[in-house]
């Protein structure tokens, strides 16, 4: 599943109406329903401002709402088009300034899926994944191979403590068990943590 990294806002215009379609991360349907009255506060002489999200771990919560356009003619899509994308705690607001032009059903659901695609494509997006966090404690002559090890294998550290030992602790994608037990020469071994759920951009 895939997320926005930050928040964003894409326009476009079609047939001299302007769509402005603003992405949120959301995590509860109380923080997206907030949001899009951020939105609607912010372009109150809009005519229209169509909203869609996808929250929850299994997907659970999905929204959507035309505000006044044809009966499925712009929530629906939303919605269909960040599903077909795979994101996930999003909110999708499309804000609409009618250009004098109608659209017809079929023109109205080509443009608010093409606001929302059209924003997805320009933001920044990340992908969930598993993360293993390690901790070792060593002795200082291992100081230098170890810090080699992780920047040859772009490990990440998150946090260094030096007492009489070395403390280490990192995140990895695979156990290095394997790994610390060659260059220490069997002597320390790493301790398993946690596991986490990080987003990665992509």
């Amino acid at each position: 599943m895939y997320r926005i990294k930050d928040d964003f806002m894409a326009e476009l215009e079609i047939k001299k109406s302007r769509f402005l379609c603003y992405l949120h991360k959301s995590f509860s349907e109380a923080d997206a329903k907030d949001f899009i009255q951020q939105i609607r506060k912010l372009h109150p002489n809009a005519r229209h401002h169509c909203y869609a999200f996808i929250i929850g771990e299994q997907n659970e919560l999905q929204r959507s709402n035309d505000d006044g356009e044809p009966q499925g003619t712009a929530g629906v899509p939303m919605l269909e088009c960040l599903a077909n994308r795979q994101m996930q705690d999003i909110v999708a607001v499309t804000v609409r300034y009618f250009g004098g032009i109608k659209l017809g059903a079929g023109g109205l659901i080509r443009a608010y899926s093409k606001s929302v695609s059209n924003a997805l494509e320009h933001a920044v997006i990340t992908q969930k994944q598993k993360r293993l966090v390690y901790s070792m404690t060593y002795s200082y002559e291992l100081i230098g191979k170890l810090d080699h090890y992780f920047r040859q294998n772009d490990i990440e550290i998150l946090n260094k403590d030096y007492g009489e030992q070395v403390t280490y602790l990192w995140m990895c994608r695979e156990p290095l068990d394997a790994d610390m037990a060659e260059i220490t020469n069997g002597r320390f071994l790493p301790e398993f943590i946690e596991e986490r759920i990080v987003d990665v951009e992509v």
